[in-house]
C-alpha cells in the first residue's frame, strides 16, 4: 500500500480487541483460552486458541500483515483444529477469502474513527472434515500422553520409548473422538500452566 491509514488495523491492537471479546463470549468457567498455541511441537503458532470439547483456532491477519505465511499455517491449522476462524483486515479480505477453506469462518475487523475495533462476521465456520490424529496428539507434553496410556492399561513398553512412540501408542489404544476428546480435556482442564516451546518438546 502507498498510504497508511491512521484507521488500519495492526495485530497488536486486533488480538487485544480479540481476547477481549473471547473473554466475553467465552467465559473462563467453561473455556479455556490459549494465546499463541504452540503446532507441530511450536514451528507454527496460531493467535488464539478457545477449547471446551472442540478446539477452535483463531488466526489474525490485520491491515499490516501479509499473507506470506498463510499457506503454511492452513495446514498446521487444518491438521488440528475442529474450527478455524479467520480475523482479517480489510485490506486482505478478497485475497483471503480465496485462499482459505470453504469451511473455515471469516471476520473483517477495521477501527471506527473513535479508535473502536469493530469485528463483523462475513462467513460461519462449519467442521473440520479433514484432521491429522498424529498432529492432534502431539499437542500433548510426553508426562501427559504417558498419563493418558496408563489410564487406558496401554503404557507398558513405551515408557521410556521416544515420543512419537508414545503417541502411536495412543492412536492405536483410543478409538478416534475418544482421544480427541481426551486431548482437548487435558488442554481445558488438566494443564496448569504453559511451558515454553523448549520444554513441551
Amino acid at each position: 500500500m502507498s498510504i497508511t491509514s491512521p484507521f488500519q488495523t495492526t495485530d497488536a491492537l486486533v488480538r487485544r480487541a480479540l481476547l477481549d471479546r473471547l473473554a466475553c463470549e467465552y467465559p473462563i468457567t467453561k473455556y479455556r483460552i490459549v494465546p499463541e498455541l504452540g503446532l507441530w511441537h511450536g514451528t507454527v503458532r496460531i493467535d488464539v486458541a478457545v477449547v471446551n470439547g472442540i478446539a477452535h483456532g483463531f488466526e489474525i491477519k490485520s491491515d499490516r500483515d501479509t499473507l506470506g505465511r498463510l499457506d503454511t499455517q492452513m495446514r498446521a491449522y487444518n491438521s488440528v483444529f475442529d474450527k478455524v476462524t479467520l480475523v482479517v483486515g480489510r485490506t486482505h479480505l478478497v485475497q483471503a477469502f480465496q485462499a482459505i477453506p470453504e469451511w473455515w469462518g471469516i471476520e473483517t475487523v477495521g477501527v471506527a474513527a473513535d479508535g473502536i475495533v469493530i469485528f463483523n462476521k462475513i462467513r460461519e465456520g462449519h467442521d473440520n472434515p479433514h484432521q491429522d490424529l498424529t498432529s492432534i496428539v502431539r499437542l500433548l507434553w510426553r508426562n501427559e500422553a504417558l498419563d493418558l496410556l496408563e489410564e487406558a492399561g496401554s503404557a507398558a513398553g513405551v515408557r521410556s520409548k521416544p515420543r512419537d512412540a508414545i503417541y502411536q501408542r495412543l492412536i492405536d489404544s483410543f478409538e478416534v473422538n475418544a482421544l480427541k476428546e481426551r486431548v482437548w480435556h487435558v488442554l481445558q482442564h488438566s494443564r496448569e500452566s504453559w511451558r515454553p516451546d523448549a520444554q513441551l518438546a
